[in-house]
């Protein structure tokens, strides 16, 4: 990590929200850790969800990054001192709270995602992708696994893409990622602004009504998986990072 990433206040939130007629764009501002799923991040987009699934003047949302890495996947240094299976939870939530809102949800993807962040990803109804974006689980290179956002991404990738990107750990190009289905748009860095602008205007041409009833029917199966499946997937997370070998390859991938 760079030395010069600058330190938020402390009491200053790590998830912000603002509106562009009828669209909350929330916007993940924790450069300290490249956005990773800290408590108290996974805090701040909680409430701002809460907020959103009340709010019926929305007719979409965009979730991007302050930075260009949306999301370095889990808070290593946050795992070592903390419950992980609590964690989980809290990630599996944050997952339903997204598919669940009553609006869609569009990802704007300018830079890189690993790990958890993909379920963030996978949780989302659109995906524009600039073409450079990696991704990678590599969960299983700490000697965990993809469980807390295994639900969101078992329904969004192809099965043979599920068990390579489960498996390898490797890093995934943008256009892998559209054709295993993760993304939904790849553009180069010049397009990005007018891709999601496009989107998020066929978005505001529908009648809310409409998009609250198409993304509740397409979104059903999902939400019931996540209701069903996801406090035994928060379980084998945390038994998995508080494993002497996850704990001491997490160490060892700090010392890098």
């Amino acid at each position: 990590m760079s030395d010069d990433v600058p330190t938020p206040e402390p009491d200053a939130p790590l998830v912000t929200r603002h509106d562009e007629d009828r669209v909350a764009v929330l916007v993940l501002d924790s450069p300290a850790n490249r956005n990773a799923l800290s408590r108290r991040l996974l805090a701040d987009l909680t409430t701002r969800l809460e907020e959103l699934a009340e709010d019926d003047t929305v007719q979409a949302v965009l979730l991007r990054s302050s930075q260009r890495v949306f999301c370095a996947g889990a808070d290593l240094k946050e795992a070592a001192r903390v419950d992980m299976t609590e964690t989980a939870r809290r990630i599996i939530d944050v997952q339903r709270r997204l598919v669940a809102l009553p609006v869609p949800v569009v990802v704007r993807l300018d830079g890189p995602v690993r790990a958890g962040g993909l379920g963030l990803v996978a949780s989302a109804d659109v995906v524009v992708c600039r073409d450079d974006v990696s991704f990678a689980l590599t969960e299983v290179r700490l000697g965990l696994a993809a469980a807390a956002v295994g639900i969101t991404l078992r329904h969004r990738l192809a099965p043979r893409a599920v068990a390579d990107w489960f498996l390898s750990g490797r890093t995934v190009t943008s256009a892998e990622a559209r054709e295993a289905g993760l993304v939904t748009h790849v553009v180069d860095e010049a397009g990005m602004d007018g891709a999601v602008h496009a989107v998020l205007e066929d978005l505001r041409a529908g009648a809310r009504q409409g998009l609250v009833v198409a993304k509740g029917i397409l979104t059903a199966g999902l939400l019931a998986d996540l209701e069903s499946d996801g406090d035994v997937m928060a379980r084998i997370s945390g038994d998995l990072f508080h494993s002497p070998l996850a704990q001491q390859r997490m160490a060892a991938a700090l010392r890098r």
